[in-house]
């Protein structure tokens, strides 16, 4: 599975600490910000932009509080990204919602919470059926 990652400074530490338990996971890990971004806006436009180019299979952000880069990345049309801070939202926003990112962050969640998190997360594959009219619906949103 080919998985992009990307963080801000406050992210950074925690990004690095992820994507080497992706590494040591089999992951093909894309990193879009070798060097902390400035700011999550960019870091997140990044890994979104990898997404909808369907480059990768999933992905992740990161920043302090995961909220602004979830934002930042949901104003990008046929985008959903999901704010995470526990195993049982990455697992669901994953099969209900079709989450084709996750962000997480840093100020929030610690080193082993973020292995589980984003382990559930790519674990989970995206149910379909009742749940597509959900996607379908924030698609057709302006």
């Amino acid at each position: 599975m080919k998985v992009v990652i990307g963080s801000d400074k406050q992210g950074f530490n925690l990004k690095e600490q992820v994507k080497k338990y992706l590494l040591d996971h089999d992951y093909e890990v894309v990193d879009v910000s070798e060097k902390p971004a400035e700011d999550f806006v960019d870091s997140s436009l990044a890994v979104t932009k990898e997404v909808l180019d369907g480059n990768v299979d999933k992905a992740v952000m990161f920043d302090e509080y995961g909220v602004g880069s979830a934002m930042a990345s949901n104003k990008v049309k046929g985008m959903v990204t999901a704010n995470v801070v526990e195993e049982n939202t990455a697992h669901m926003t994953a099969m209900h919602n079709g989450a084709k990112a996750i962000a997480i962050g840093s100020g929030v969640v610690g080193e082993k919470l973020a292995y589980n998190i984003v382990q559930y997360y790519l674990d989970t594959e995206y149910a379909g059926g009742r749940h597509q009219v959900r996607l379908d619906m924030l698609n057709k949103m302006i």
